[in-house]
């Protein structure tokens, strides 16, 4: 067990973790970044903010990356219990047609530097005078902030020691979640956690394992999903992992791979491909699920007679990994018990500190992105 939430099974490799064990105290004690992840974490926005927008039911959260795939993570995770509708728009060409409405709005702007491209791009087609806003952006002169200024839009300060792929437990994903209607308070595990040996245990041996698995030439991360309300959960960690540890031609590559659909494509090549791949399954247990009709089924195949769409999914599942077992396939397993805000804030948690300590291990800093300025420099130029 990693908590009473979620069961984790480790991958099979022996590791050294002491040197692991000490980053993650230092980690602790003196990382400034920490600070979004505790409870006595300040928030730049006060509650009567929630209040004040509480009637709205359409929510547009306007972002690029982790200014919005991790409010996204909990949307999609939560559904069942938010009663307002999110839209979450995160690339440029989107389908902008599903908004020629006459509903009304509250966009919420997210950019941490204030100037991203895409984000200023969006928020120029999107927002219209009937509409609220409320922008996430750093207190410092930028297009953003200056558009809010002009709208007189509410505006929240994001803190500029926390980076958007970091920031999902500050105000960047804690804001949305309260608009949500969910609690903020009930995310925040991390002082419980790092007390909790079990978790230490495991988080520290998972990254002694995977620092072993790059060194035997594996690089290519996949996640082999079994819970479709968690795709977005992924895609926030792809790209956690992939910004944070892609440097100096290092890094993990990572994957999501949708199953059990991807039975049928991938997993030939999982099976019997290249051996440069580790895995991850993940699973969460639901209450709710669709079961077959018996009387429908036929009598050679009687085995799903009384069966719920979960039970088969959750059989798939066990029948892959046995198999990878058999191939000596590594790979890693998380179940999920409970689908609430503590067992989500306990794999945001997990997973970031689980790319900060890779990022030491493999002494490259986690928290930078320099190779993508390039891209945004030269945008700009060809746009001039």
């Amino acid at each position: 067990m990693l908590t009473k939430n979620i069961s984790y099974k480790n991958f099979l490799q022996k590791s050294k973790v002491n040197t692991i064990k000490k980053d993650l105290d230092l980690l602790v004690k003196k990382s400034i970044l920490s600070q979004s992840l505790k409870t006595t974490y300040k928030y730049s926005y006060k509650k009567k903010l929630i209040s004040k927008f509480k009637n709205i039911f359409n929510i547009r959260i306007i972002g690029m990356g982790g200014s919005v795939l991790g409010a996204e993570a909990i949307y999609n995770f939560l559904k069942h219990k938010v009663k307002k509708r999110l839209f979450f728009v995160d690339n440029l060409d989107g389908d902008f047609d599903k908004f020629n409405d006459k509903k009304k709005y509250l966009n919420l702007i997210i950019s941490k530097s204030g100037n991203t491209l895409e984000t200023i791009c969006n928020s120029n087609i999107l927002i219209k005078k009937k509409d609220r806003n409320i922008f996430i952006t750093e207190n410092k002169n930028s297009y953003l902030r200056n558009l809010a200024n002009q709208l007189k839009s509410e505006i929240v300060d994001h803190n500029n020691f926390i980076g958007g792929r970091y920031s999902v437990l500050s105000e960047v994903g804690m804001l949305p979640a309260e608009l949500m209607g969910l609690n903020e308070k009930k995310f925040k595990q991390f002082n419980i956690l790092i007390k909790n040996k079990n978790f230490i245990s495991n988080l520290v041996n998972n990254v002694g394992s995977t620092i072993n698995l790059i060194k035997q030439g594996k690089f290519t991360s996949i996640i082999l999903n079994y819970d479709n309300r968690s795709e977005s959960l992924f895609q926030w960690y792809q790209q956690l992992l992939a910004e944070s540890l892609g440097k100096k031609s290092k890094g993990i590559l990572p994957l999501i791979s949708t199953m059990p659909k991807d039975n049928h494509s991938l997993m030939q090549f999982y099976l019997a491909g290249k051996k440069k791949n580790f895995f991850t399954f993940f699973y969460a247990f639901d209450k709710k699920h669709r079961k077959l009709n018996s009387a429908k089924v036929f009598e050679s195949h009687r085995y799903l007679k009384n069966k719920n769409i979960s039970k088969i999914i959750y059989s798939q599942k066990l029948a892959t990994e046995k198999v990878f077992l058999r191939k000596k396939i590594p790979f890693r397993s998380f179940e999920i018990f409970n689908r609430n805000e503590q067992t989500l804030g306990e794999l945001f948690c997990f997973f970031m500190l689980e790319t900060i300590l890779l990022g030491r291990a493999l002494k490259v800093n986690p928290f930078d992105q320099p190779s993508v300025e390039l891209i945004k420099k030269e945008t700009k130029k060809i746009l001039i």
